[in-house]
């Protein structure tokens, strides 16, 4: 992990403090950020590996920087730190873009293994781009389309979708997903797959009426990603 550069975006300045320096004693390269504004202007202009973000912060809300990073086309990992424990609020979290949560208070060591988690690179990136009727994903430019309309994706997203385009037609149990795109993550949760799952279709299916929808949904065996309605 030597040399990954990550940003930190936390109002609190003690707890800003003692991740610079917890980070740093691991090698991390680590900028920071005490409000939303600054945070999201350094995210744009920079390069980071992850970004760690609190939920609760001046000028601009933590949600309100994961999305417009997203609507940027920016894929980088982010971690939401947040005091908002609740299902709901977790769940915008995610839906906004972000790659993971973590409630405070939290002990370095499991940000450690989010953060570790959430920067896993894949093992080989193809370049051509990848289609499916209306819907087209790009792994150079990382941009996802559908009926020639950008979609926000967080980085866990980006590559579930990549690997369901790669392997079009496939069905996938859940487990197998988990275990593919995943890569049997100490931190996933069993029905992690099936909750990103239903993050995809809301965004590449549900949120285009007009269009027909990609994610199939095999009864009794999984998933699959297919265009062909007939």
């Amino acid at each position: 992990m030597s040399g990954m550069k990550v940003l930190v975006v936390e109002d609190e300045r003690r707890i800003a403090a003692y991740l610079k320096k917890g980070l740093e004693a691991k090698s991390y390269i680590v900028d920071v950020a005490h409000d939303g504004e600054l945070g999201l202007d350094l995210a744009l202009s920079e390069q980071y590996d992850a970004i760690i973000l609190d939920w609760m912060l001046p000028k601009l809300s933590g949600i309100e920087v994961c999305h417009r990073l997203r609507q940027e086309n920016m894929h980088t990992p982010i971690l939401l730190l947040t005091a908002k424990d609740e299902v709901t609020e977790r769940v915008a979290g995610l839906e906004a873009g972000a790659d993971d949560y973590l409630p405070k208070p939290f002990a370095f060591i499991e940000l450690l293994a989010r953060i570790r988690a959430i920067t896993r690179r894949p093992k080989q990136t193809k370049k051509e781009l990848l289609q499916e009727g209306s819907l087209s994903l790009d792994p150079n430019s990382l941009q996802v389309l559908r009926a020639g309309e950008a979609v926000a994706l967080s980085k866990k997203e980006f590559v579930l979708l990549e690997f369901l385009l790669r392997n079009k037609k496939q069905v996938f149990t859940a487990e197998s997903l988990t275990e593919r795109v995943w890569e049997y993550d100490s931190s996933v949760l069993p029905n992690t797959a099936q909750v990103f799952m239903g993050y995809l279709r809301k965004k590449i299916d549900s949120a285009f009426p007009n269009e027909s929808p990609v994610i199939k949904t095999v009864r009794g065996f999984g998933y699959s990603l297919d265009g062909d309605t007939s």
